[in-house]
């Protein structure tokens, strides 16, 4: 019996004791918690900071405005055909009829057909060319080559 008792004590599953010791379980899990701990800490002090610079970089809001900004377009649109109608209406309206763009400095705005007579009878502007700096280019040219 002596045998199969060593044999039966041979097969029996077991584990090593020296690989997993209470005591290195409980220091990896301490350790462990106090490096998540602190990783935490560092990331709170962190962003505490950016927090900090951002507000002293930032402009202070206008104590003017103190009612809420307006949703930023676009808006909804509800009726798009007659949205369409309304502009090009106004856009009619500016190109089909007289009208001041800058009273003080006499700066007026005339339909587009009148526009159009009035270039067709007197021809666009020019400029009145500067013919001595056209003529002593050319003579410097011709004297470089000579």
């Amino acid at each position: 019996m002596a045998e199969s008792e060593a044999t039966a004590k041979a097969t029996e599953a077991r584990h090593e004791r020296r690989d997993l010791s209470p005591r290195n379980i409980a220091v990896f899990a301490v350790s462990l918690a106090v490096t998540v701990i602190l990783v935490g800490w560092i990331c709170y002090e962190l962003f505490g900071h950016f927090l900090s610079v951002e507000r002293e970089t930032q402009a202070p809001p206008s104590p003017l405005s103190l009612s809420p900004r307006p949703v930023p377009g676009p808006r909804l649109v509800v009726d798009p055909g007659q949205d369409m109608q309304e502009l090009r209406a106004s856009e009619d309206a500016i190109l089909n009829t007289y009208g001041w763009i800058d009273r003080g400095k006499g700066i007026v705005r005339i339909p587009i057909d009148r526009a159009i007579e009035l270039v067709a009878q007197k021809g666009l502007p020019t400029r009145a060319q500067n013919r001595t700096k056209s003529n002593g280019a050319k003579e410097n040219s011709k004297g470089n080559q000579g």
